[in-house]
């Protein structure tokens, strides 16, 4: 079965994050720049003519699909990367994927998210 991750991250966090996927062997993600917020409610901050609020801060959407068996490993790999430890480090969600079609070679499901040298092939190469 797949998965997908939707780690929303901070953006000063994104080049941590990014490096330890590829070191584990996260090969295919996407990344959005966001604005929002959480339980924090966003920032005050302090300028010339007084404080102000900000509420909708920006933030890093990281987009993942990848096989049941990586999942675990994966989200490891984003707590650890992307943790400060202040309020608005992020969240990760979890989704299951019914079908993943490639549309150059029509693969379907495992093989269409699999690239040379990924998290999958390391492990297949292992066994």
């Amino acid at each position: 079965m797949l998965k997908k991750i939707e780690a929303i991250i901070r953006e000063d966090k994104i080049n941590d994050v990014r490096d330890a996927l590829a070191k584990v062997g996260i090969v295919g993600l996407n990344i959005f720049e966001i604005r929002g917020h959480g339980r924090q409610g966003g920032i005050k901050l302090l300028g010339r003519a007084g404080s102000y609020q900000v509420d909708m801060l920006p933030k890093i959407q990281i987009n993942i699909i990848l096989s049941d068996r990586n999942l675990e490993e994966t989200i490891e790999t984003i707590l650890h990367s992307a943790y400060t430890g202040e309020p608005g480090d992020g969240l990760i969600f979890v989704y299951p994927v019914e079908e993943v079609v490639r549309i150059r070679t029509r693969e379907r499901g495992q093989d269409a998210v699999m690239y040379p040298d990924d998290i999958d092939d390391r492990r297949d190469r292992k066994t």
